[in-house]
C-alpha cells in the first residue's frame, strides 16, 4: 500500500511540499500550491493517510496535514535493506 501511495507523482510532490514548506498545511493550501482542484488533493491526501505517510490534526475549524517522519524513515531503511 505504501509503494502504491508514493507511485503517483502528485502524492510525492505533496509529501515533499509538506516536508520542506512549513511542516503543516491544509488541503486547500496544498491544492493552491499545485493549482489543482481541492477534491483531487483531498483524494491524494486520503491515500497518503491510509498508507500512514501523513497525519492530520484539527486546529479550530481547520484540518492540517503533516508528514509522518517515522513512517518515511522506516520505508527508507527497508528499501536499503533489500535493495541497498
Amino acid at each position: 500500500m505504501v509503494l502504491a501511495a508514493i507511485a503517483h507523482p502528485a502524492r510525492r510532490q505533496i509529501l515533499l511540499t509538506l516536508k520542506f514548506r512549513g511542516g503543516t498545511m491544509t488541503a486547500g493550501e496544498i491544492a493552491a500550491r499545485f493549482e489543482c482542484a481541492w477534491p483531487t488533493t483531498t483524494r491524494h491526501l486520503q491515500v497518503l493517510l491510509a498508507a500512514g505517510l501523513v497525519k492530520r490534526s484539527r486546529r479550530g475549524r481547520k484540518i492540517e496535514y503533516r508528514v509522518e517522519e517515522r513512517a518515511l524513515r522506516l520505508i527508507y531503511e527497508q528499501w536499503l535493506k533489500y535493495f541497498g
